[in-house]
């Protein structure tokens, strides 16, 4: 005998709620400036409160001006300036997905809202350990050889 799971129940007003959201949507930004001050404002808001964000922020920068140091190809410094550009997205939409279940949970500890948390910083930290390993085999052939060529 197999049992049918029905699906939970959903509320009859949700399509009417969410049509009204939708239509106004529009309006919380209402030009293209408005949405990138809204965009600096959240870039902003996590170099200010998040020291992970303020150290990617960091390497990244070291390591693109280590490239134009060692002068890379462009195609080089660009993999570089991506996976590094891709950390610092990752670790923004972390900041963004713990306020937003900080706001859900209110205080208390819930197991979900832990696995939800772990993996987006798990997101990061495998998007950082890949950058550093693009960095450290773009970086360290070129930089081996101006040190050696010094001494």
């Amino acid at each position: 005998m197999s049992q049918q799971i029905s699906p939970p129940p959903t509320p009859k007003r949700l399509p009417t709620i969410v049509s009204q959201e939708r239509d106004l949507s529009w309006r919380v930004a209402s030009n293209l400036f408005v949405s990138f001050k809204y965009a600096w404002a959240g870039i902003t808001y996590s170099f200010q409160t998040q020291r992970n964000f303020r150290i990617h922020v960091a390497v990244c920068a070291f390591a693109i001006g280590l490239s134009l140091l060692l002068h890379l190809k462009p195609v080089e410094i660009s993999i570089i300036a991506i996976t590094s550009g891709l950390v610092l997205t990752l670790e923004l939409i972390n900041t963004a997905l713990e306020s937003l279940v900080d706001l859900t949970v209110k205080q208390t500890y819930h197991e979900l809202a832990k696995i939800a948390k772990d993996c987006a910083a798990g997101a990061v930290l495998v998007s950082a350990l890949v950058s550093l390993l693009v960095a450290v085999t773009l970086l360290v052939p070129p930089l081996v050889t101006m040190i050696t060529t010094t001494i």
